[in-house]
């Protein structure tokens, strides 16, 4: 999700950033674009490397009470704006380390840097770190990162029960980055929510 951050995207991070830490989330992108007369603030936010699962729907609406709220009070984007908070979803690219290691236990398409066939199997780890990140399949398997263009995680409907003790709910549904809070926001009037 790299693009060049606007300096009111940086001040939007700069103001969301602590409340997404106390969440023990992470920010994984924030992009401000104006619609019409109003703007769009999009926060995507992920659990951290470290953790396996997904971010449940429920956690998205506590923290982003916190981030609308942290938005009002920062005063970095004028006027009216529609605030946007969403997960990656398994439509991401798979193009660091850092998203492997969060797509940990899923079914996984690897497409090798050298245009050779590409290569499926369930991620089991992340060894390493920098040029010399492994990626280790449910095979056995290991496989470079600096070998892999990109990975893509496959959606499964039913997971290998196995993992059922890891797969959190707000994955069920198989769904790609839904927008768990959607809210317009007029400066002057918070916690109103406009249509």
């Amino acid at each position: 999700m790299a693009h060049p951050a606007s300096r009111q995207e940086e001040d939007v991070r700069r103001i969301v950033g602590p409340v997404v830490d106390a969440a023990d989330l992470y920010l994984e992108d924030v992009r401000v674009t104006r619609a019409g007369s109003s703007s769009v603030v999009r926060i995507t936010l992920d659990l951290p490397e470290t953790r396996v699962g997904s971010l449940d729907s429920d956690t998205l609406g506590e923290v982003s009470r916190g981030l609308s709220a942290a938005l009002d009070a920062g005063d970095v984007v004028p006027g009216a704006y529609t605030l946007e908070i969403s997960t990656p979803g398994t439509s991401r690219a798979l193009t660091t380390a850092r998203h492997f290691r969060r797509a940990r236990t899923r079914l996984v398409t690897l497409t090798p840097a050298d245009g050779g066939d590409a290569v499926t199997g369930r991620l089991t780890d992340v060894t390493g770190d920098g040029d010399d990140t492994v990626l280790v399949l449910d095979d056995s398997r290991r496989i470079a990162l600096s070998d892999v263009r990109k990975g893509k995680v496959e959606v499964e409907l039913q997971r290998p029960a196995e993992d059922a003790d890891t797969a959190t709910v707000s994955e069920s549904s198989g769904a790609d980055d839904d927008a768990v809070t959607r809210e317009t926001r007029r400066r002057g009037a918070p916690g109103r929510k406009e249509g």
